[in-house]
């Protein structure tokens, strides 16, 4: 959030502190609705204090139309969610979560025992890669040794191809289903 957005919200938030604050003790009886009466009266209707006043009103009643129908989220955020963005001497390059995705099951496709394949890239603000896959494999499948081929394989082909480093690659067998026999 931007600096400016913050000191607004402080403000506008005190300032619906203070008025809760103020019709509670006129809801209990405990200050006098006359000198609130007189005290408004006063600000709003005499000398600068009622310019400040609208001046102020009108900031706020821009700012929460801003926030009732535009997305506070920055561009930049939006696209630091979707993938990294990569920059050298010759310009930038973004490299889509979706594309990652796609390698990592190109890659465990390539593994003959993999049935079914699906996965998920995280990236985090330091750019680190984190894989999910989730894989349906072959009954008879070693699944020590094929998710360890599996996150070797992932990690060096992400390094290859994109030139990022994966931090993590972890693997969910939801199952094993057994192996269809074509013999009749």
């Amino acid at each position: 959030m931007k600096v400016i957005e913050k000191i607004t919200l402080i403000i506008y938030s005190n300032i619906i502190l203070i008025l809760s604050i103020i019709a509670c003790l006129l809801i209990f009886g405990w200050l006098d609705i006359d000198i609130v009466q007189e005290l408004v009266r006063s600000l709003l209707l005499y000398g600068t204090s009622s310019k400040v006043i609208l001046g102020v009103s009108i900031v706020f009643i821009l700012l929460s139309l801003r926030c009732i129908f535009f997305d506070p989220t920055s561009k930049q955020e939006l696209k630091d969610k979707q993938g990294i963005l990569l920059a050298n001497d010759n310009g930038k390059l973004m490299i889509s979560k979706e594309t990652i995705e796609n390698l990592v099951e190109a890659v465990t496709k390539e593994f003959k025992v993999a049935k079914d394949v699906t996965s998920k890239v995280e990236i985090d603000k330091e750019n680190n890669v984190n894989v999910f896959v989730n894989l349906v494999v072959g009954a008879d499948t070693v699944i020590k040794d094929l998710s360890a081929d599996l996150q070797a394989k992932i990690k060096s082909k992400v390094k290859e191809t994109t030139d990022l480093e994966v931090k993590e690659v972890n693997i969910n067998v939801k199952k094993a289903v057994p192996e269809k026999n074509s013999k009749m």
